[in-house]
């Protein structure tokens, strides 16, 4: 009786495994529906094409698929993660090892869900918890641009070198249904349309939360858009501290008007900051290309993020020091040599060429990774409106000692009312040994 029981038990539990392997396989492999099902691969309009062009441009599609040198949207591109290094795609109409041979909806469910054509998972370095957001006519015009805007490049992707068993990708899936929205953005009643349209670029093909917003311990996004708190708040990403993007005055946009918001985006530069770090290939080939509203629209629904006054702390305030004046401080005799005859002694830089170290991010945040990388490493080349920036951040990490960038960086983060803290000598060989110097040739995506 008791082994009829034990057989009976055995065989229920072996059918619910069974039923539950089952599920998770179809879950794992199904392929989400799509509004662009039946949508036309041929004949596209040429309006269309231009419109997906600019959605192209909003997206910034380039900064992650194209290589200096190599064709536009072929991928190759290195992206480290925790678990290995993953390349960009070819996104190219090349149809054997581009995207030519997908469908609108193929095109739709990549974008969107992460879904390439059979099920597979992309990785979510891909932002589309972000262009999930994106509106149905944005992606039939954004499919048109990438089959018929684009000249195809045969150019086989690279595969990853994230070891086998961390490379399996159906548990993407699962990520996908905690993290990953499904939904377009839906505009708020209560809110203007230059605001909602801000919101859109914002959270959608701007994907400005993928690099400004914290990650959580299995690397999502703490907040997808203003209901949560960590939305655009500053993060840690590849070697850069991205800034927070909230009304913070010391590390946020707190001391920034909307009109000088615009201008950032605009020219790449206002009285408070140069674009830097991975903001440089956003600007050039994103940014300054939107249109004047689309930029008015950001900058009104940036304004509107109420910033945090416990975590940023008291405002900063300019306090007069002359770099000069105290040679003895450590890291000044530095700074007054190497640093004043563009940011000069008084920090205040030269408006609105070089920066201020004044009330600069870099100084008042927590994080110091940008300070040192860019001290290490130099800046790209800012280009605008085609005329490259004759004013770059040269590279010290040939001129100076992992203890002289501590110095100096420590005294330009405690100087002129600046509140960032101190400098580890480590925490700048650290990102000596796994950061580069930035390339004078920048990627700069000439389109039709």
């Amino acid at each position: 009786m008791n082994n009829r029981r034990l057989a009976a038990t055995a065989g229920w539990l072996a059918l619910a495994c069974a039923v539950v392997a089952a599920l998770l396989a179809w879950y794992v492999t199904r392929q989400p529906a799509s509004p662009l099902e039946h949508e036309q691969t041929t004949g596209f309009d040429p309006a269309l094409v231009s419109r997906g062009e600019y959605v192209a441009r909003l997206s910034d599609c380039v900064a992650c698929h194209s290589l200096p040198g190599k064709a536009p949207f072929a991928g190759g591109l290195e992206m480290a993660t925790p678990l290995g290094a993953i390349h960009a795609t070819n996104i190219t109409p090349d149809r054997e090892t581009g995207i030519g041979a997908y469908t609108a909806a193929d095109f739709d469910r990549a974008v969107r869900h992460g879904v390439a054509p059979g099920g597979r998972r992309l990785y979510p370095a891909m932002p589309y918890p972000s262009y999930a957001k994106l509106s149905d006519d944005d992606m039939r015009a954004l499919y048109a641009f990438f089959m018929k805007g684009i000249e195809p490049a045969k150019q086989p992707n690279i595969p990853s070198d994230i070891p086998w068993p961390l490379n399996l990708r159906w548990p993407i899936a699962l990520w996908n249904g905690v993290f990953a929205p499904n939904a377009t953005y839906a505009a708020k009643p209560g809110e203007d349309a230059l605001w909602n349209r801000g919101a859109y670029i914002v959270q959608g093909p701007g994907h400005c939360g993928s690099c400004h917003t914290p990650r959580g311990l299995a690397f999502n996004e703490k907040a997808l858009d203003e209901s949560g708190a960590p939305y655009l708040a500053g993060a840690l990403l590849d070697g850069w501290y991205a800034p927070s993007l909230r009304q913070d005055p010391n590390t946020g946009l707190g001391r920034w008007s909307e009109p000088e918001i615009v201008q950032f985006l605009k020219v790449g530069r206002n009285k408070h900051a140069v674009v830097y770090g991975s903001m440089t290939e956003a600007f050039n080939n994103s940014t300054q290309f939107m249109a004047d509203e689309d930029l008015a629209a950001i900058a009104r629904y940036l304004k509107s993020l109420p910033g945090d006054p416990q975590r940023d702390g008291t405002a900063w305030q300019y306090q007069a020091v002359a770099a000069d004046a105290r040679p003895d401080i450590p890291g000044a005799h530095t700074y007054a040599t190497r640093c004043a005859s563009c940011h000069g002694l008084d920090g205040k830089g030269q408006p609105e060429w070089m920066p201020p170290l004044a009330g600069a991010t870099s100084a008042l945040a927590k994080e110091s990774a940008s300070a040192i990388n860019i001290t290490l490493n130099g800046s790209q080349r800012v280009v605008a409106a085609g005329v490259p920036d004759a004013y770059r951040m040269p590279a010290f990490r040939e001129q100076l000692s992992d203890p002289e960038i501590a110095q100096v960086l420590t005294y330009v983060r405690s100087t002129w009312g600046n509140h960032g803290g101190a400098v580890d000598a480590q925490a700048v060989g650290k990102l000596r040994g796994h950061t580069d110097p930035a390339s004078s040739s920048p990627i700069i995506l000439h389109m039709r």
